[in-house]
């Protein structure tokens, strides 16, 4: 029997062709894959939309085709900026201002900036334990992310993640910062509204309210007013906003105390007046 024989170009033409047949098929399953995770995120699965968000941190050409299959689908969401230094209560603050947006029955997410394990270079997952008591509540959604280094107080991934979050229909996106010093204003850019934590008796005075951080406050939170020092924190505040803009537009001040639940359900007010105050241009 004669077989034919295969010229060395019939051989390399057979070779590029079986090398397309496999790039197609595997571009096609990944598309396939790409737009099962679109459609989960869009009805709201906590681990789709977890899934997602650990994609768009690690980087690469999926995240980036994800977010252009995301955008699209971005619902309207209000996005509320957490800032402060180290310890001033925000991550108590979060877990107890989502009981009056739930109690509205608002849809909320929460973004937890983390400093990096110097050992896994991942989240340190001190901000999620906090909120665990959410964890069974389908209406919250959790989530810590690594800085990595990134400064600003934000982790660079933070902006896909919120459109990843408004995309599953969250209506209020909860974003808290990595402590911060006055430079680090990063969360402006991100957010709709902009809290700025302070504590009595943590170096909050009048020699800190120069620039930066003091600058991008939409409410200033007076968090733990119940410490000593609370009083006098305040009257130097209200002395600093008096010397700023005109009162209309002066950033509002609210007392809490998280730990104990006070002032919480005005914040929630005081945010959303503010956020229904922009959106009409006053």
């Amino acid at each position: 029997m004669n077989f034919p024989v295969m010229s060395p170009k019939s051989d390399i033409r057979s070779g590029c062709r079986a090398l397309l047949i496999r790039r197609k098929a595997k571009s096609m399953m990944e598309e396939m894959r790409r737009m099962t995770l679109l459609k989960e995120i869009l009805d709201g699965q906590a681990r789709a939309v977890g899934r997602a968000i650990s994609l768009v941190e690690n980087g690469g050409a999926g995240a980036r085709e994800l977010m252009r299959s995301i955008r699209p689908h971005r619902q309207e969401a209000l996005v509320v900026g957490v800032t402060g230094a180290p310890g001033s209560g925000k991550s108590t603050l979060i877990d107890r201002l989502i009981d009056p947006l739930r109690r509205k029955g608002m849809k909320v997410g929460v973004l937890a900036i983390d400093p990096s394990s110097p050992f896994t270079g991942g989240a340190v997952l001190g901000d999620r334990i906090r909120m665990m008591r959410h964890s069974t509540d389908p209406g919250v959604f959790i989530r810590s992310m690594a800085a990595r280094g990134h400064m600003g107080g934000l982790a660079k991934a933070a902006g896909d993640a919120v459109a990843i979050l408004a995309a599953s229909k969250k209506e209020v996106i909860l974003v808290e910062t990595v402590g911060v010093g006055q430079g680090e204003v990063e969360v402006i850019e991100l957010a709709d509204v902009v809290l700025v934590v302070l504590t009595p008796g943590a170096g909050d005075d009048i020699q800190v309210f120069k620039a930066g951080i003091m600058e991008i406050a939409d409410i200033f939170v007076l968090n733990k007013s119940d410490q000593p020092g609370a009083e006098k924190l305040e009257i130097q505040l209200k002395g600093m906003l008096e010397m700023g803009a005109e009162e209309a537009k002066r950033p509002s001040l609210v007392k809490t105390s998280a730990t104990e639940g006070k002032g919480l359900v005005r914040l929630a007010q005081e945010i959303l007046r503010f956020s229904a105050r922009r959106m009409v241009g006053c």
